[in-house]
Formats: structure tokens, C-alpha cells, sequence
């Protein structure tokens, strides 16, 4: 007998039909198809596991791939091949003129990475036959779920093991007296569709998404202007003295900074948005006029719709799902990774959890380090990061060793004419080991890399020093940082 979309079975979900056919549960499900959700759902199906994913959207990559990380990576690299043409290339010996904005094609070329990418773990998907269900899951009972899908009716889906894998959504203004509408107020996602470039643009919020989206439209000709609360820029986890650098730097780019404001509210009046703002600590309020403003005040656990009353799964005051150190939820065979819990809120940091979380489904174990969780902005220059920064070692009375190297004295970076920045290493003092990197500038994000590596092995400063690193490249930055911190240096 035929089972309609509509029926109430388990078990194996065949999209081409849009039905569910009786047979055992799955091994897992992941609800989510973002970073997290979809390399969990690959890793379960290449440990065995009988495996579907849902997914909403209706593509896969979550918000990461379709309107956050691959979208504004697309704006930035494009938005500064942009600026440089207009602003680099003469003193390189190459000679322009009439440089001209294509917004629309420059659009276009971000669309175009993001549909690549996507349709890619769709293949993935099936090359590792893992069921893709695209609709909207919530929970019937710790072991069941009710799939809304897309394309019309429900089923549900029974089973053995399931990862919530939701991911984040844009935190509102607190307080709600600014209301993102996408046109003029902004998210990152507004932000990342604007269809002309704004005279003015204010950024509430100095993080890393305001001050890569601000980068983007600076290069582009805007005026902007970036609110933050805080006395400093880049957000948490960024090293202090890197982020004055770091300030520094964009400034002499064109952006301005106030420091230490509070924004009370924006109004949208003729065709413009004024904000107002007040000192941190109070004081006198000012206005500032804007055609577009991008509310970049964080993120916050998407979990809307889950219905996880019905399984019985805890979260706490802000919205996460409370786990354990194995990624369990309050309800047995319920585990939860990525944004929608505990932790920074960064693709690769979910894709590490899924991964552990599967592990720990069919072999008992898995593991993340969290001290070695890297950032990056991706601004021009790059800034990068992993491990401790000095203020959070002198709070905690850490005896440390600080090396620096900066990019001038690289020979790979003056060939490149592109030398600013410093490579900072921060070593334990009786025993050299790595406790921090911080990286700002050329090739910081990729470079990072290296560090992560070194603090994940527990290597020391010399360790580093003492590994041979191609000439000329600017990696050998990074060597003679280490060299400063347990010796000296040979090129500064």
C-alpha cells in the first residue's frame, strides 16, 4: 500500500517519492544542515550509521554558507581586489584607469560561490547516502520527529540517536528600540545584499561580522562609522595590544571609531536612519545620520519551532541547550553541537563537535580541544588568533613570555610591498611552552593554522624556532616570533 506524505511512519525517507516507508529507525538523525549538521550527518554515515539530516532552508550550509562566512568572504576578497586597483596598483608599475563598480556582477559572483558550495554537500550527501530531508523538524517524543516538509505535508522520523544542530539567528537590538527591516536597518544578511553603495553607513557593534562588513562597504565608498560599547575593537578573545593595531590600521583605512558609546535607539526619517548614542557611562546624547545602519550586536541559539518541551530537553537563561562534556543533552540518545549551545559561535568550532558527538555515538569517545579553537577576521589586514591573550594570563597570575616579529622585517612581505602587522607569541614562562598566538596581518587567517597545531601538541616556543620554514614566505614571520620568545631573533 502507497503512503501518503501525510502518514505517521518511521524510518527510511525517500525524498524522490516525498514518503516515509515503514522499516527500523535511523542509527541518527541530525536536525540542521549547517556546518555542524552536515559533517555530522557525513561522519555518521561513513561510521556506518543509517543517517538523515533536515534541513529547512531548502539549501544546505547553514547560515554560514548561504548569508554569513562564504558570502562575506566573497564580498571581502572582491571588495579589496576593488580598493587595490584603485588605490595600490601605481606604485606596483601598473597602470589603470576608468575603474569602475560592477555592484550587480560583484553580487552575482557571491551567489554563484555560495550555490557552488551548496549543491556540493548535496553531492556529498549522496555520495555518502545520507537521507537529505528538507523540512522543518520538531519533536514528538524523545525518540520521534514531525517533519513539515517543503514541498507539502509531514512525516516523521524515528530515531535511535539524534543531534540538534540548529545553529544561531541574529540577536535583536536589546531592548527592541531598533528594528532590523533589511533595507535600511540591517543585519549581516541585509548587509550583504545592499543594492547600492550608501553614502553613510553606521555599524552598531565593533565584533568581528561589523568590522568585516564595514570593510566591505568602506572599500567600496561608503563613510563608515563603527558604535561600539566596549573600549575596544575585534570581540572576544582578541589580544589587547593587537586589537589598538588592529584599530590603527582601520582607521588609517577610513573608517572611524566611537569607543565606549552606547546606541539608545535609530529613527528612520526622509530617507535617512539617525541614531542616537550616549557615552558608556552616560552623559550628553548625540546623533548620528546614516543612510544604512548594520546592527552587529552577536547572535544568539536558534531553537524556535523544536518543540523541545515534548522531549523533555533543558536549556538555560540564555536560550542554549545545556549539555554535558559529551555533548548530551538533559534527555538520553538527544545530543546538541554548535551554535545552539555552550561556546564560541564558529563553523569550525561545530564541525569539530560533530564530528566528537558522532564519535562518541559509535565508538564511545571523541574529542575537541577548546584551547584550541582559532579566530579570524577577515579584514585586510587579516587578524588571527588561538590560545591565551597577555591580559587573560596577567588576571589569572600566569608567568609569561611575550615574542614579537613583525611583518616589515619579512623579506616574503616587503616583496609584496604589504608589511603590516606583527606575529605575537605568548609562551609559559618556566617552560616555553605555547599558550597563545596572535596574528594581525598579511595571511594571518591562514597561518593561524600552524599555531593551533603547536598548541594542540603542547609544543614549545622552540619547537617552533627550530622547524625549518621555507625562504622566502611569510610564515618565517611566525618562525622568528617564536625565536623571540624563548631567544632572540635573527632579521629584527
Amino acid at each position: 500500500r502507497r503512503l501518503r506524505s501525510t502518514a505517521t511512519q518511521v524510518g527510511r525517507w525517500q525524498q524522490q517519492r516525498g514518503l516515509a516507508t515503514p522499516s527500523e529507525p535511523y542509527d541518527a538523525v541530525i536536525i540542521g544542515g549547517g556546518p555542524g549538521g552536515y559533517v555530522a550527518a557525513i561522519k555518521a554515515a561513513q561510521h556506518g550509521l543509517r543517517t538523515a539530516c533536515i534541513e529547512k532552508r531548502g539549501s544546505l550550509g547553514g547560515t554560514c554558507l548561504n548569508v554569513g562566512c562564504i558570502p562575506s568572504k566573497a564580498m571581502l576578497n572582491n571588495s579589496h581586489i576593488y580598493h587595490q586597483t584603485k588605490h595600490d596598483l601605481k606604485r606596483r608599475g601598473i597602470d589603470v584607469s576608468d575603474v569602475q563598480l560592477n555592484l550587480p556582477q560583484m553580487l552575482k559572483a557571491k551567489e554563484d560561490a555560495v550555490t557552488g558550495l551548496t549543491k556540493g554537500i548535496e553531492t556529498l550527501f549522496k555520495q555518502n547516502k545520507v537521507d537529505y530531508i528538507k523540512g522543518t523538524a520538531s519533536f514528538v517524543s524523545p525518540t520521534k520527529l514531525g517533519v513539515k516538509l517543503n514541498d507539502g505535508g509531514e512525516t516523521e522520523v524515528d530515531a535511535k540517536n539524534i543531534i540538534i544542530a540548529t545553529g544561531s539567528e541574529v540577536a535583536p537590538f536589546p531592548g527592541g528600540s531598533i528594528q532590523i527591516d533589511e533595507e535600511q536597518i540591517v543585519s549581516s544578511t541585509g548587509a550583504l545584499a545592499l543594492q547600492k553603495v550608501p553614502e553613510k553607513m553606521v555599524v552598531i557593534g565593533g565584533g568581528i561580522i561589523g568590522l568585516e562588513m564595514g570593510s566591505v562597504w568602506s572599500r567600496l565608498g561608503a563613510q563608515v562609522t563603527v558604535v561600539e560599547f566596549l573600549g575596544g575593537i575585534g570581540g572576544a578573545g582578541i589580544d589587547e595590544e593587537i586589537a589598538k593595531q588592529f584599530q590603527r590600521s582601520l582607521s588609517k583605512q577610513g573608517l572611524k571609531f566611537m569607543l565606549n558609546t552606547k546606541v539608545l535607539s535609530a529613527e528612520k526619517k526622509d530617507g535617512k536612519v539617525y541614531i542616537k548614542t550616549e557615552a558608556a557611562k552616560g552623559g550628553k546624547e548625540d546623533t548620528l545620520e546614516a543612510d544604512v545602519v548594520l546592527v552587529s550586536v552577536g547572535r544568539r541559539p536558534y531553537t524556535e519551532g523544536l518543540n523541545l518541551e515534548a522531549a523533555g530537553v533543558e536549556v538555560d537563561n540564555r536560550g542554549r541547550i545545556v549539555i554535558d562534556d559529551q555533548f548530551n543533552t538533559s534527555v538520553k540518545g538527544i545530543k546538541c553541537i554548535g551554535d545552539v549551545t555552550f561556546g564560541p559561535m564558529l563553523a569550525h568550532k561545530a564541525e569539530e563537535e560533530g564530528i566528537a558527538a558522532v564519535e562518541y555515538i559509535s565508538k564511545g569517545h571523541g574529542h575537541v580541544n577548546y584551547h584550541a579553537i582559532p579566530s579570524v577576521v577577515y579584514t585586510h589586514p587579516e587578524v588571527a588568533w588561538v590560545g591565551k591573550t597577555e591580559q587573560e594570563l596577567k588576571a589569572a597570575g600566569v608567568q609569561y613570555k611575550v615574542g614579537k616579529f613583525p611583518f616589515a622585517a619579512n623579506s616574503r612581505a616587503k616583496t609584496n610591498l604589504d608589511t603590516e602587522g606583527t606575529v605575537k607569541f605568548i609562551t609559559e614562562k618556566e617552560t616555553d611552552r605555547v599558550l597563545g598566538v596572535h596574528i594581525i596581518g598579511p595571511n594571518a587567517g591562514e597561518m593561524i593554522a600552524e599555531a593551533v597545531l603547536a598548541v594542540e601538541y603542547g609544543a614549545s616556543a622552540e619547537d617552533i624556532a627550530r622547524t625549518c620554514h621555507a625562504h622566502p614566505t611569510l610564515s618565517e614571520a611566525f618562525k622568528e616570533a617564536a625565536m623571540s620568545a624563548y631567544d632572540k631573533p635573527i632579521h629584527f
